[in-house]
């Protein structure tokens, strides 16, 4: 996972932000369908926190997971906004 710090002080606008792009999800597939996936996908985005913006970019055969877990399709790629 790499990140771009956010740089802003109160009550001024906002110089830069986080950016979080994961660059693998996996799941052996004798697992999938158990919700690891998701936990995973869940645990990033804990770690990460609301106000950072998580962007994945997939390959055709995970569509149905990304979608199934709630994320937002746009085009070829899936991403949680950052909370403001």
């Amino acid at each position: 996972m790499s990140a771009v710090v956010c740089a802003r002080e109160p009550d001024l606008p906002l110089y830069g932000a986080w950016v979080a792009y994961l660059a693998e999800l996996a799941v052996c597939r004798s697992a999938q369908g158990r919700g690891v996936g998701q936990q995973l996908l869940q645990a990033v985005r804990g770690g990460l926190g609301p106000s950072v913006t998580l962007v994945l970019a997939s390959m055709p055969d995970a569509v149905a997971f990304y979608e199934k877990v709630g994320m937002p399709r746009m085009a070829d790629v899936f991403f949680y906004s950052r909370q403001r």
